[in-house]
């Protein structure tokens, strides 16, 4: 391009065009509507696996939605805590593998509710026994079922695996690749922990794209209210509403020789009352009064001959 034709669009658009550098390390991150979609669904699943668990550990617990957070998968993997309790989820019709992580710290209090106790911890940090594994996995395999339910992913059939180290995480994917952390808080019997489902990039595509799909759906369920009917939409127009006497003649003559400050005799009894009108049709009997400085009408008997009714 000529320095004359850049001066001419630069004149066209009003402006010089504006050049901002790209970030490759902010591709594949979550824009502001996917992460809002993103916490309403799991804000439900939080409530979903909070009244689950409490019925099944059979004692009060709270569950809610922590936060989000995106890094690469060595990242992650060098900021799990030592003894985390850790479960691969896979599924044959999403492609990739989920993560659930708890904390050691919540763990012992669970599986000491299940053997009937007062959900103590356990002292200190150690490993679990084959009975404690075996009963944790059920825990894991409620919260995967809720997370099915959740997400309303067409044929979705979740399986979850036999608990793994942190350090067999890398084999399930390249150092570099990002996944999303969601991160749910949980008080049980005055334990603070948290447990947190880790989605790779696959999954969490798919799981973008159901959600785009459910959206459609509720904004075209909007436009089938139950429309008013015709006879609610007729009452809620605006009507001429007048009070005059009906069935008065005057001679033309009478009217030809009005002049500024003439009285025209109407030759109708005071007593005759008028009738109040809507559209130019009477409704009621009506009588001129006044009610402070305001001209008002005094309703009396209703018209026999109304059509009101039959609208």
């Amino acid at each position: 391009m000529t320095a004359s034709s850049r001066q001419k669009s630069r004149n066209a658009s009003g402006a010089p065009p504006t050049v901002t550098s790209c970030n490759f390390r902010s591709a594949g991150r979550l824009s502001n509507e996917n992460a809002r979609s993103l916490t309403t669904i799991h804000e439900t699943f939080a409530h979903h696996v909070s009244s689950a668990l409490d019925a099944y550990l059979g004692t009060g617990i709270e569950v809610k939605l922590g936060a989000f957070d995106q890094l690469a998968i060595k990242d992650h993997i060098a900021a799990i805590p030592p003894l985390t309790y850790i479960v691969p989820v896979t599924s044959s019709s999403v492609p990739g593998t989920m993560i659930v992580e708890c904390d050691i710290n919540l763990v012992f209090p669970m599986v000491d509710l299940l053997l009937g106790g007062a959900g103590g911890s356990a002292g200190g940090t150690r490993e679990l026994s084959e009975i404690e594994e075996e009963i944790m996995q059920d825990v894991i395999l409620l919260i995967v079922r809720h997370a099915e339910n959740a997400w309303h992913i067409a044929n979705l059939s979740l399986t979850a695996g036999r608990r793994v180290k942190s350090s067999v995480l890398h084999q399930y994917g390249p150092p570099t690749e990002k996944v999303t952390c969601v991160k749910f808080e949980i008080e049980l019997a005055g334990i603070t922990g948290s447990f947190q489902l880790v989605f790779p990039t696959t999954f969490l595509n798919v799981l973008i794209q159901q959600v785009k799909l459910d959206q459609p759906q509720r904004t075209r369920s909007i436009r089938y209210f139950p429309r008013p009917s015709i006879r609610e939409r007729i009452l809620d127009c605006d009507v001429e509403v007048a009070t005059e006497i009906q069935g008065l003649r005057v001679a033309v003559r009478d009217l030809v020789a009005l002049q500024p400050g003439s009285v025209l005799k109407l030759r109708a009894p005071v007593r005759t009352p008028g009738m109040l009108t809507a559209g130019g049709h009477g409704i009621f009997e009506a009588t001129p009064v006044r009610t402070g400085s305001q001209k008002a009408a005094q309703l009396g008997r209703r018209m026999s001959s109304t059509n009101w009714e039959r609208v």
